[in-house]
């Protein structure tokens, strides 16, 4: 029986997918004086800011500029740009209601993730949020995931990992959970799939089935 659902944030549970790619896009122009490529986003959604800046610049000090760079970017403009998708509040409600804990396993920020959560209206029913600076090994690494349950004191074998990316799927099954690809996020299903997931949500109310 499922009872513990954890989430990733960005692309799973919140809309911040044009709020991504315009600070990545802001941060490519800043430093590198060019427009950023579709491939550049998409490989680095799901993973921290460090990881994904690292293969684009070889000096740590640039590196550390451009995460900086897109931060103060991204946190000017969070709020006009986030949105939750549709029906996803009421999912994570009902699951709330029914019992099952949930918690947040995210690359982001802890404090940007609470933002966000708080935004959209979705602080209420989770008991644990890890964020990157929670952790030092990040998705695809399970670590993130096992702190949430360690602080959840769950099973893993108890518990689903929902995600929009490939990372969130082998973080969650590399750590020992089942796995739920949901299907409004910006990767193609292909990409999802070759994970072979045990859960595939193609709607936000699906989500509420996870909880049995």
């Amino acid at each position: 029986m499922t009872r513990t659902v954890l989430f990733d944030l960005d692309g799973t549970l919140i809309d911040s997918m044009e709020l991504i790619r315009r600070s990545y896009d802001h941060t490519l122009r800043v430093h590198l004086g060019r427009a950023m490529e579709q491939r550049e986003w998409l490989s680095g959604l799901g993973r921290p800011l460090r990881w994904q800046f690292a293969q684009l610049a070889e000096d740590e000090r640039e590196v550390d500029a451009m995460i900086a760079t897109y931060r103060a970017w991204n946190l000017a403009h969070h709020d006009e740009l986030v949105r939750g998708f549709p029906g996803v509040l009421d999912a994570v409600r009902e699951l709330h209601e029914r019992g099952a804990t949930l918690g947040i396993v995210t690359s982001k920020l802890h404090a940007s993730a609470r933002r966000g959560l708080e935004l959209c209206g979705l602080s209420p029913f989770f008991d644990v949020l890890i964020g990157v600076d929670d952790v030092t090994e990040h998705k695809p690494h399970p670590a993130p995931v096992l702190a949430a349950l360690a602080k959840l004191e769950r099973d893993p074998h108890t518990a689903v990992m929902v995600g929009d990316s490939p990372h969130d799927l082998a973080s969650g099954r590399a750590a020992g959970t089942k796995t739920a690809a949901v299907a409004w996020g910006p990767f193609e299903h292909a990409e999802l799939r070759a994970t072979e997931p045990d859960h595939w949500i193609s709607a936000p109310r699906e989500l509420v089935a996870l909880a049995h």
